[in-house]
């Protein structure tokens, strides 16, 4: 995406919403994420929409069984998988500033490529996102190890980020949310 390309849901002031914009733009601000930003600026439009997805993705974020670095590496394999410039951008920032996921893993990842140090749970966890993302599914032997490390609640957590964090791809990625004045492009196209 180029940050040139124009914003194809237009960034609403507190004037140009209606009420039921403003309540739940209020709603968001006044959860743990603490604004309107990244593909709320275009969910508003759709208030009620923005309001069913905020609340499932405040529920995977802070309510998930996984710990903040194996959301964080969810996420940024799927930021990843779909080119999604400003997810990562955001995604990154947080993994670096709030998780201990190692940059070994962050940089192999913008690169496109399955990280060489991971934990077997982390690996597992990256091999449930690609394999999901590629295939619409995990393979049985990658699902037998997630169920074994995280459980079936804890498989359904992953899947459902994954699902969760690719929805939020398109939405940043068809609404052309550009990122923040001076940001360089986080990820480089991959080679096929």
């Amino acid at each position: 995406m180029s940050q040139a390309q124009s914003v194809r849901f237009p960034i609403l002031t507190p004037e140009e919403m209606s009420p039921r914009q403003k309540e739940v733009a209020a709603a968001i601000a006044g959860g743990p994420r603490g604004g309107i930003r990244g593909p709320f600026l275009a969910l508003i439009h759709n208030p009620e929409l923005a309001n069913c997805v905020q609340q499932l993705g405040e529920h995977l974020r802070y309510g998930n069984s996984l710990s903040l670095a194996q959301i964080e590496l969810i996420v940024l394999t799927v930021a990843r998988h779909w080119n999604c410039q400003y997810e990562w951008f955001a995604h990154e920032r947080i993994a670096r500033t709030t998780t201990d996921l190692a940059d070994g893993i962050i940089k192999a990842l913008a690169l496109g490529q399955t990280p060489a140090h991971m934990t077997a749970e982390e690996a597992t966890l990256h091999a449930l996102a690609k394999e999901s993302l590629a295939n619409g599914e995990p393979s049985d032997a990658v699902y037998e190890q997630a169920a074994k490390f995280f459980g079936r609640a804890g498989v359904l957590d992953a899947l459902a980020l994954t699902g969760y964090y690719s929805m939020m791809a398109m939405i940043l990625n068809s609404s052309k949310i550009p990122l923040p004045e001076g940001t360089p492009i986080p990820l480089q196209p991959l080679k096929k």
